[in-house]
């Protein structure tokens, strides 16, 4: 079954012609600024089932975890979009809030906990982890 998702002017669509691997809540300093205070919501795809249209902007960043990373995001409307590690270009995570059915995959974990601000509410139903995980395989 194919997902498909985009930005909020609509500039950008995303085609993903799999199942999501996985989902993870992440409360990086890095995710906060992506989610404008909040913690971000991140499902996992193989790289090579994305499509996308419209122009896509990159950010170059290193994360928390040291990762050297790629940040897509909407030129015309700042959606953030994607999340590509460079030492995994196979998987591609997008933004939960930026699929057509953002309840798609919830989390099945959270991480970085140790960086959210103190008033974060984690949900006590799903592992926490204070840093980053293992990658998807």
């Amino acid at each position: 079954m194919a997902h498909e998702g985009g930005c909020l002017c609509g500039a950008v669509r995303i085609r993903i012609d799999a199942e999501p691997m996985a989902a993870r809540q992440c409360w990086c300093r890095l995710c906060q600024y992506l989610g404008g205070g909040s913690g971000t919501v991140n499902i996992c795809f193989p790289s090579e089932h994305v499509v996308t249209t419209g122009e896509v902007r990159w950010h170059d960043s290193v994360a928390d975890s040291g990762n050297a990373m790629k940040r897509g995001f909407c030129p015309t409307c700042g959606t953030p979009l994607f999340s590509l590690a460079e030492s995994r270009s196979h998987l591609t995570f997008i933004r939960a809030g930026a699929l057509d059915d953002p309840a798609l995959l919830g989390p099945q974990a959270i991480i970085w906990t140790d960086a959210a601000p103190a008033w974060a509410h984690h949900d006590p139903d799903l592992p926490h982890y204070p840093a980053q995980i293992p990658p998807v395989a």
